[in-house]
């Protein structure tokens, strides 16, 4: 069998984690499978990554004390993890000198970083990738020394050709395809495993790209369609796609088997055990994808496919977007007018923000949508800015503390009254909705709340649809 396997960010947090990753890929290659590792950052690392690439072109920082700092503990904690991880001394020594060697060229961006003064969206990407190419090189190290060939290289080394839209690159797929094939079946022709970054690609040109937050994900089924795998796994610290957020509702269950299309919706209304783009590739080329727990490889998970055996479920979750706010663009002179969604939205757009929900009434005299609360004023600005200079009077309003619920599964396709029972049942609860949104595809109803009354509708609703008792 042919597999990629996807390691999040908390299966790599430390060296004993990473051990036991490369125990389970071990495992897999000894049954004669062709094992190909995508990997990303150790946990947080992206994070710290980004915010010292900012801290570092603010007026008054102090790059001499800043980068040095930061350089020792990130040092530390890799440095860590390569000795808890690798048993082997040669492999360990090897994995080391990797490592001290792109430490150095991180250093080295960011001292660039201090002296522009600025941080383009080409430079956020270089410092950016480094979370996984200092990940990578532990995990190889860690298979090795279990002894099984392995060699670690980056996304763009192992053919993920991507076009130069920084911080949001777009896979150039018929050169991915060739290219990706050509150097991994060469791998595997020498009895290696590769391990890949996630998260990074580069352009024809070689210049480095990443492809957006949570984007190893992506990577592993970009990969796995260009390698044309059997399955694709996706290993996390959850036991699978669950019935809602754990930590919101207590009662949530791990789903056993999802489309998709139910996966997508999934992955875009909040459960985070995915990133929406991912399931795309797979989908085109019909590869299952597996999301397991990588402390407990062995639960079973939840099985992505293309049609699921029907189960009884109208609703399969009921996810949650937080950290959202919902603007409102209004005026009885919108009414009758044409292109008004099109002129708010081309506003947005060229503003660089994304739009997670769109409500509209029936009488046309508002549009609302909803967008990540840190972007809230970034698009009152642009939206007022264009009305002024075009002699628009339309008004523009502002619910800052919202989130987006949605009730998501494919039993709601042409089941009658299922529209009514989500919003009675928010009604017997004293829940007052703001927006409602369906797609055509019918297979979500999605809707805002105030945010105070978030938790209490998942509730609500998982209870409603005895989510609790799915299979």
């Amino acid at each position: 069998m042919k597999l990629v396997i996807k390691f999040g960010g908390v299966p790599v947090k430390d060296g004993d984690s990473i051990r036991k990753d490369a125990e389970l890929v071990v495992s897999r290659y000894k049954k004669g499978d062709k094992v190909a590792v995508v990997t990303s950052a150790m946990a947080g690392v992206t994070d710290q990554l980004l915010e010292m690439a900012h801290r570092l072109i603010e007026p008054r920082s102090d790059p001499k004390q800043l980068i040095p700092e930061f350089i020792r503990q990130i040092s530390i904690r890799h440095y860590r993890a390569c000795q808890e991880a690798i048993k082997k001394v040669e492999v360990l020594d090897k994995t080391v000198r990797n490592i001290r060697e792109t430490i150095d060229l991180l250093e080295r961006a960011l001292t660039g970083i201090s002296y522009l003064g600025e941080l383009s969206p080409r430079s956020q990407d270089l410092v950016l990738s480094f979370g996984e190419r200092l990940s990578a090189p532990i995990l190889s190290g860690a298979i090795e020394s279990l002894g099984v060939r392995s060699r670690s290289l980056t996304g763009f080394e192992a053919g993920l050709i991507t076009d130069d839209h920084f911080t949001e690159a777009r896979p150039l797929m018929d050169k991915v395809r060739k290219l990706a094939r050509q150097r991994i079946n060469r791998i595997w022709a020498k009895k290696e495993v590769p391990v890949i970054t996630g998260f990074i690609g580069g352009t024809e040109d070689g210049i480095i790209t990443t492809l957006g937050r949570g984007g190893s994900d992506y990577t592993a089924s970009i990969l796995g369609a260009a390698l044309g795998v059997d399955e694709i796994w996706i290993m996390t610290d959850v036991d699978g796609i669950m019935t809602a957020d754990p930590k919101v509702e207590p009662s949530a269950r791990v789903i056993k088997t999802v489309s998709y299309i139910e996966a997508t919706e999934l992955a875009y209304f909040g459960a985070k055990v995915l990133h929406p783009k991912m399931i795309r590739p797979a989908m085109d080329s019909n590869i299952p994808v597996r999301v397991l727990n990588a402390f407990r490889p062995n639960q079973g998970g939840t099985l992505i496919i293309k049609e699921p055996n029907m189960a009884r479920d109208i609703v399969k979750s009921i996810t949650i977007s937080k950290k959202v706010s919902l603007i409102t663009v209004g005026g009885a002179e919108m009414i009758g007018v044409p292109g008004v969604a099109a002129a708010v939205f081309d506003i947005i757009g060229r503003a660089g923000i994304k739009v997670l929900m769109i409500s509209q009434s029936s009488s046309q005299a508002d549009i609302s949508f909803v967008v990540d609360r840190k972007e809230a004023d970034l698009a009152i600005r642009a939206l007022r800015a264009e009305f002024e200079r075009r002699n628009i009077g339309w008004d523009i309003s502002c619910e800052r503390n919202v989130s987006v619920i949605a009730a998501i599964g494919a039993g709601m396709k042409g089941t009658p009254g299922v529209a009514a029972r989500v919003f009675g049942t928010l009604g017997r609860n004293g829940i007052n909705i703001l927006t409602i949104a369906q797609g055509s595809s019918e297979l979500n109803i999605s809707f805002t709340v105030d945010e105070r009354d978030a938790v209490k509708a998942v509730r609500a609703l998982h209870s409603e649809f005895q989510l609790d008792k799915a299979g």
